[in-house]
């Protein structure tokens, strides 16, 4: 669904503002809105607004200007318990004094739920996240991921429509983090679930997201699923914060449709795909990624553009070698190779042709 379409909205910002002194914008005339069921992730460095919007969203933060709506009706007045919402937060925020269980229940009491009904729904969000042993424990016997499983646990105990994550995973190890991304992931799927997920994260915001909002200065940058956020970013901040990127700078020298011919500072001209330029003479960044560039002459297409590079670090990786060259007056152009017996390990010093496909490489703004 695109930026700001309302239809079938489950969850909408319509031109929402917020500022705290009534001068700085944090978030700037922010629309947006979800579909029921949608695994949405707020990406962005520090200070880009994305958490500001999910404390909006839960109550905890009121709008200065515009309006939140869930299922259409609008929640700005409405105070943060009666929203119906989950929460899960970095730092799990359990109650030390409980119990797990009681942990658990306590969201229902609150709901006026009758001990029998809070009995099973305890033990079905339990099971839910394979705790179901644990509910006679204290938090603290437990470790980081079992705690952040019981907080996940609790936010949907009361079965809500809405579930709000800030940063949920960022106190785990890698390993641990890896595995929770896929068990929220197909947790929310399986029980149809929105989720509104805050990170920094771009690997857990790529692997986990139905589509991804990016934020910079107040305002999204770019909203799309995934892959397409990679693979075609629309502007020179998306494609540097998302993933690893190589950067030229350059002029547009000529525009033929889908193509345009960048000089670049260096003196080389080379073809991209013409995204934020719309004449000539104008100032680009163009962007490649690692593993668009090809070094094996062989596979690359009549219409490849090559350019002359020379070896100045190579590093394996495990399933990847990473290999930073000297490029068009660059000394950090990286490319990335698959760990395949057919790839050849390349020197520091060897002198060879790369190259990469016209529609590959994105002329975005300057």
């Amino acid at each position: 669904m695109a930026d700001g379409t309302t239809e079938n909205a489950f969850v909408e910002f319509d031109r929402v503002q917020k500022s705290y002194d009534g001068e700085v914008l944090v978030v700037k005339d922010l629309n947006l809105s979800m579909p029921k069921g949608e695994f949405l992730t707020m990406l962005g460095p520090s200070g880009s607004g994305k958490t500001t919007c999910l404390m909006m969203l839960a109550g905890f933060e009121t709008a200065t200007h515009g309006d939140i709506r869930l299922d259409g009706v609008s929640i700005n007045n409405i105070p943060p318990h009666k929203r119906g919402i989950g929460m899960v937060f970095q730092n799990y925020a359990l109650f030390p004094h409980m119990t797990v269980g009681e942990n658990l229940a306590f969201p229902l009491e609150v709901r006026k739920i009758g001990k029998s009904d809070r009995e099973e729904k305890v033990k079905r969000a339990l099971d839910m996240v394979q705790m179901g042993h644990f509910a006679g424990r204290r938090p603290a016997q437990l470790s980081g991921g079992q705690q952040q499983r019981i907080a996940l646990a609790r936010a949907l105990v009361f079965e809500p429509e809405l579930v709000l994550m800030d940063e949920p995973l960022g106190a785990l190890d890698k390993q641990l983090r890896e595995t929770l991304q896929f068990e929220i992931t197909h947790l929310a799927h399986r029980l149809g679930i929105t989720v509104v997920y805050v990170t920094h994260d771009q690997t857990e915001a790529l692997t986990m997201s139905d589509r991804v909002a990016v934020f910079d200065d107040g305002r999204i940058q770019q909203l799309a699923p995934p892959d397409k956020l990679y693979e075609e970013p629309e502007n020179s901040f998306v494609a540097q914060f998302i993933g690893e990127n190589n950067t030229m700078e350059g002029a547009v020298t000529e525009i033929r449709g889908d193509v345009c011919s960048v000089k670049l500072d260096s003196g080389d001209i080379i073809d991209a795909k013409p995204v934020n330029v719309t004449k000539v003479g104008e100032r680009t960044k163009v962007s490649i990624r690692p593993e668009r560039v090809e070094i094996d002459k062989s596979r690359l297409q009549k219409n490849a553009h090559t350019l002359k590079a020379e070896v100045l670090e190579f590093v394996y990786m495990g399933d990847i070698f990473r290999t930073r060259l000297q490029v068009a007056g660059m000394d950090d152009f990286i490319i990335k190779t698959r760990n395949a017996p057919d790839q050849v390990r390349l020197e520091p010093g060897t002198q060879i042709d790369i190259g990469w496909l016209p529609q590959d490489c994105r002329a975005l703004d300057a």
